[in-house]
């Protein structure tokens, strides 16, 4: 059985663009959870899927964040802004 490829050449620009897409799945599903004429205390099963699918788009999308590496100065103090 083959294994899974463990090291990835991706850009900045790749990482943008799968951000970019991950939100916009999450927007459309979010929408569509909206749209439908659900009962909030008892949800469809339908409406659980896309709950589920939005969490996971939401998880990822916090791994991905959690990776990059902000600039900081060396030395002196951190201004934010």
């Amino acid at each position: 059985m083959p294994g899974y490829n463990t090291s990835f050449e991706l850009t900045v620009e790749d990482m943008e663009l799968i951000e970019d897409a991950l939100r916009s799945t999450k927007q459309s599903l979010n929408t569509a959870v909206i749209d439908q004429d659900a009962d909030p205390i008892r949800p469809d099963e339908t409406t659980r899927e896309l709950d589920a699918s939005m969490k996971q788009i939401s998880d990822l999308l916090g791994r991905l964040h959690n990776q990059k590496n902000f600039y900081r100065p060396k030395t002196g103090a951190y201004i934010g802004g």
